[in-house]
């Protein structure tokens, strides 16, 4: 399992290289028997090679850009690339103008040294959980893989590159819980920053409101070290917290009912192990987690904005995949009042939850109810679609209409179906809940 601790170790004394990582990965995208030709929609191998070979020249001369010099990454696509046309999934977009140059998140990356290995399939637009793509198809989960199981979305190339060993991490967005949903699903960790800590600007928007961009990748450690990138911090490790000592909420509300046996009996295995640890759990109402329906109606801030965004290209419905479409059109039906209300709603939301969440150094959930349904079941129907993508969302969309952050790690016992545990906090919070998170981590132990 490829981590950033590991690897920079690694590169530092010698046993490994760039270029040798980049091949290995290159390797893993392009083999006929694997899901890379899903989980990307295009690979950068030749500048992906210049590129490590730059790193290793610049490593034997004494230069190190950051501790993610030489790691291979991969970008949604929905990110601006230079050079590169940005189809956010779409065929809609396949014949836009190329990009004049990267956007912020992708520079900067780039800036710290990381390989671009290339642009990972997500669901058009960004607007939808499952992971379904008609177009380009859909990769699927690494989890039982013979039956295919969707991947989650929206960034659902990214969690099928990550948790394949594609990459050291992959760089997604999450308006609703695109981050930590596939994350969740496929058992990778998965980090949603607060919305204005990483620029959003040469990212295709889902909601200008909403998004976040954020990484998905093999651990805590390796998502704080990308988020501080992304943000641009100095480089820091994360204060190391003991589990002894916590002081975890978790919501007595909708969020932990109507739970999947295996999610509800994994989440509880983990509270058993922190409350053996030393951590101190409370079980406190949260009544604001069960007015979604207020929050997300008609689509809510993310419907409308998404009408705004899309509404020019609607005279090409042939082209969207159908249920994006369908999505978007819902956007119409909010009015001008309502959004405005939703808004003062959302205000509203952020008081009550942040004075509940006041005294705690995280609020702790599943991430997702259920395990990953199969792309059969998922696929079935319109009916059967939207009902599985309201399940998904359920609990991720609370941390976005919050502004907060979150982050979720695997909790699933080995050879189970992938369940993520989620650690959630307000806006600004964004460092002390990635320790929270480490601190879960290490307690948990070792993954599935």
């Amino acid at each position: 399992m490829w981590t950033v601790r590991n690897l920079a170790a690694a590169l530092a004394r010698g046993a490994t290289s760039s270029r040798e990582l980049t091949e290995q990965a290159l390797s893993r995208i392009a083999a006929p028997s694997g899901e890379g030709g899903r989980a990307f929609l295009k690979t950068y191998a030749e500048t992906a090679r210049a590129e490590a070979e730059h790193s290793d020249a610049l490593r034997r001369a004494g230069i190190v850009r950051s501790a993610l010099e030489g790691l291979p990454v991969a970008v949604k696509d929905l990110f601006d690339v230079g050079g590169d046309v940005t189809r956010a999934g779409s065929r809609l977009l396949a014949d836009a103008p190329p990009a004049a140059r990267d956007a912020p998140a992708v520079a900067r990356l780039r800036a710290a040294g990381a390989v671009i290995l290339g642009r990972t399939n997500m669901v058009e637009f960004a607007f939808g959980a499952v992971g379904l793509n008609p177009h380009y198809g859909t990769p699927r989960n690494p989890w039982d893989r013979r039956l295919g199981r969707v991947p989650g979305g929206s960034s659902s190339g990214a969690a099928v590159a990550q948790a394949d060993g594609m990459c050291v991490m992959a760089l997604g967005s999450d308006t609703r819980g695109s981050v930590r949903i596939p994350a969740a699903l496929c058992g990778v960790t998965g980090f949603k920053p607060t919305a204005r800590r990483v620029p959003r600007e040469g990212a295709f928007p889902l909601s200008f409101t909403l998004d976040s961009i954020g990484p998905l990748a093999n651990s805590i450690d390796c998502c704080a070290a990308y988020d501080a990138l992304l943000a641009g911090e100095p480089e820091a490790p994360l204060p190391e917290l003991p589990a002894k000592g916590l002081r975890l909420l978790v919501p007595k509300s909708g969020a932990l009912e109507e739970l999947e046996a295996p999610v509800a009996r994994a989440f509880e295995a983990a509270l058993a192990k922190l409350a053996r640890a030393g951590a101190a759990l409370a079980e406190v109402a949260v009544p604001a987690f069960d007015r979604q329906g207020e929050y997300f109606k008609s689509g809510g801030l993310q419907g409308a904005e998404a009408y705004a965004i899309h509404r020019a290209r609607l005279h090409r419905p042939a082209e969207f995949d159908p249920r994006v479409a369908k999505r978007v059109i819902l956007g119409k039906e909010l009015s001008g009042a309502e959004y405005v209300e939703i808004g003062l709603l959302r205000e509203a939301y952020v008081r009550e939850v942040g004075t509940l969440a006041a005294p705690y150094d995280a609020i702790v959930m599943p991430a997702v109810p259920c395990l990953a349904p199969t792309i059969a079941e998922a696929d079935a129907s319109d009916e059967a679609y939207f009902r599985w993508n309201a399940r998904v969302v359920r609990n991720t969309g609370l941390v976005n209409f919050l502004d907060g952050c979150a982050a979720t790690l695997p909790c699933h016992e080995p050879g189970s179906g992938p369940v993520g545990f989620m650690v959630c906090g307000v806006a600004g919070a964004d460092r002390h809940v990635l320790a929270v998170a480490a601190a879960i981590e290490r307690a948990l132990g070792p993954r599935g």
